[in-house]
């Protein structure tokens, strides 16, 4: 991926409709850092505590793996609303 490419993803959601990718207000929202979707935005509205402490393996095509592989995201300690990423898995 490129610079245009990362420029691109900042600000939208993760899984959001090409047609409106931005947030919505009314909805909590983490910021991807790192990995291959870094920059974008993940809805958590309505997690737990526990879940968003677990962190999430987010299907994309864009890490290591390519189609079918996952980027794994984890909380970033002392701040939920940053998730880091910790790897690609299949």
């Amino acid at each position: 991926m490129d610079r245009d490419d990362e420029q691109l993803l900042r600000g939208r959601v993760y899984g959001a409709d090409h047609e409106h990718p931005g947030p919505v207000p009314g909805r909590r929202y983490a910021e991807l850092v790192g990995g291959p979707l870094d920059g974008l935005l993940l809805d958590i509205t309505g997690w737990t505590r526990d879940e968003i402490g677990t962190g999430v393996a987010l299907p994309t095509e864009l890490g290591r793996f390519g189609a079918g592989g996952r980027a794994m995201y984890g909380p970033r300690r002392g701040d939920r609303r940053r998730f880091d990423w910790c790897g690609d898995i299949r």
